[in-house]
């Protein structure tokens, strides 16, 4: 484990997740004190049409550590995940999805793998705990996103990660969707970030329906994907390279400025 337990924000994007997203905060909150002396845990609440802004705000009212943003409407899983990045004040950012298919305490097995040469610790489902469907098209999506992008994590499709926040604020995320997270792991991978891996455990959805696998959702992702693939992948390496003039026009100046001060 890291020797100066450096401080970690951890949030979570909720969409109809009224069943599980408290369970998520405490479990959260049980493990963050384990870890670290300085932590807060922050909800996103995009645009839910059950109760989940109700008890989110219950629950800030009364835990000091948890703070909730909402989105009046829907925007994505990017845009949540974007407002989550935005709003992490901590050395290290942890999220995790708020429907509960994944354990929260499992944090505290990332937090020694983020040794002082790695910058992401990304888990790895042991055993995707989906019907058929949304197992194959999981594996799908993940084949060809570790082909097409180049992507040096074995699961993309697992958000449970472990960020240095220095290094998220580095790269510039623009999606909305779901394919926000092989934009990112590209965007860090072609940033010379380094990756760990671990595996963790994947549970069964206990309450409401994921709102990825609806043939409307699954053809979006799929539009967005290849859309991205077409412009970091294809596109950008083809642009020139920005010139460095304006940076060497910056210490002339400079310069330039030091002499003249000094002759006078």
């Amino acid at each position: 484990m890291l020797q100066n337990r450096p401080s970690i924000s951890v949030f979570f994007p909720a969409y109809n997740d009224e069943g599980s997203i408290e369970r998520m905060v405490r479990d959260a909150l049980v493990v963050l004190p384990t870890l670290t002396d300085d932590y807060e845990v922050i909800v996103v609440n995009d645009g839910s049409r059950d109760t989940t802004s109700s008890v989110l705000d219950e629950m800030a009212a009364k835990l000091s550590f948890v703070k909730v943003i909402h989105h009046q409407i829907n925007q994505g899983y990017g845009a949540a995940l974007r407002t989550g990045f935005r709003h992490a004040a901590k050395d290290l950012i942890f999220y995790t999805d708020g429907d509960g298919q994944y354990d929260a305490r499992e944090l505290a097995a990332l937090v020694p793998l983020l040794t002082p040469d790695v910058d992401i610790v990304n888990g790895y489902k042991l055993k995707r705990a989906d019907n058929r469907r949304r197992r194959l098209l999981g594996s799908i999506y993940n084949r060809l996103a570790r082909l097409l992008f180049r992507l040096p994590i074995r699961d993309v499709d697992c958000d449970f990660r472990l960020i240095r926040r220095s290094r998220i604020e580095q790269v510039q995320l623009v999606s909305s969707s779901g394919v926000i997270c092989t934009e990112m792991v590209r965007k860090l991978h072609a940033a010379g970030c380094t990756f760990a891996e671990v595996p963790i455990h994947h549970y069964p959805r206990a309450h409401g329906e994921s709102q990825f696998f609806t043939l409307r959702s699954v053809a979006r992702t799929a539009s967005d994907f290849f859309l991205l693939w077409w412009k970091i992948v294809i596109i950008e390496p083809l642009l020139p390279a920005r010139p460095a003039f304006e940076e060497i026009d910056i210490q002339t100046a400079m310069v330039a400025e030091q002499v003249q001060s000094s002759s006078e």
